[in-house]
């Protein structure tokens, strides 16, 4: 996304997005709007919210590998788990959620076992992937949305992932020659990826002078660390798309394509940003 021009996906294509803006930014606005209910006024909206995606994310993932590499995964547990998944994290916490994990490979390898036998290491290897691409991940940040500063601490995450692209996007249109990965992104170049880290950077030292409970420091570690998760992220959805190749994971969200092409670099900062607030939540 660092790389992009205004009016190119990462495929180089005109986006879904330049040709229907205005669906675009009411949709992100929309999502945008409950994301802040749901954090700061209304934590069961947000639990129910992560459900969905988790479920519709997971859902994209399994069709599109379906479709182009009939690999066989069986759509309603995977789905299932999915949905199920974020709440055993933000009700039962860690505990909850590895159980959530180990009963959801039993239930996929068993469903596969009353299948074919073709295919079956390849399915439930398929099955493992999208559980743990998607709803492990987003299970992970409701951990720690648990937590006394939960809610501010996603709100931060959430706000790095965002800022990641923004300043990647700029930085990228103005300055972009260098490609990372130009196999997997053409459009997502070195100079991109700079403008990221700086901005993220820059971003992480003003969020540690209004949130008390975050130092100058982890603000600006954080920042380094999403950003090179982030970009992780992007390249690893771009990388799966083109391997079954599809441009868009669907078309459910006007103006955007798939929840997964939403999520791609956002799901990665989530569950790697709550890690690091965990690991360090004994000096922050």
């Amino acid at each position: 996304m660092s790389a992009q021009t205004p009016t190119q996906t990462k495929s180089g294509t005109t986006s879904k997005a330049g040709r229907n803006l205005p669906a675009a930014i009411g949709v992100g606005l929309v999502l945008g709007a409950v994301l802040i209910v749901g954090l700061f006024f209304l934590p069961w909206l947000l639990v129910v919210f992560a459900a969905l995606a988790a479920a519709v994310g997971t859902w994209e993932v399994v069709q599109g590998i379906n479709h182009k590499r009939d690999m066989g995964i069986p759509m309603i547990p995977a789905v299932g788990v999915a949905l199920v998944m974020p709440f055993f994290a933000y009700v039962g916490g860690g505990q909850w959620l590895i159980f959530a994990v180990v009963a959801s490979m039993i239930l996929l390898m068993f469903w596969r076992l009353t299948g074919p036998k073709d295919g079956m290491i390849m399915s439930v290897m398929g099955s493992i992937f999208a559980v743990s691409w998607v709803p492990f991940m987003i299970a992970l940040a409701l951990l720690l949305f648990r937590e006394p500063h939960g809610a501010g601490a996603i709100f931060l995450i959430l706000v790095m992932a965002i800022g990641n692209d923004t300043w990647g996007y700029i930085a990228g249109v103005l300055w972009g020659k260098h490609p990372m990965a130009p196999r997997i992104s053409p459009k997502k170049t070195w100079e991109g990826f700079a403008g990221s880290m700086f901005g993220s950077m820059a971003v992480g030292l003003i969020a540690s002078l209004v949130m008390p409970t975050v130092p100058w420091w982890f603000g600006i570690l954080l920042a380094v660390v999403l950003v090179i998760t982030a970009t992780t992220g992007d390249l690893a959805e771009s990388m799966v798309k083109r391997e079954i190749g599809i441009k868009d994971m669907s078309n459910i969200l006007p103006g955007h394509g798939g929840v997964m092409d939403r999520l791609d670099s956002i799901v990665f900062c989530l569950a790697i940003g709550s890690v690091m607030f965990t690991l360090f939540n004994g000096i922050l």
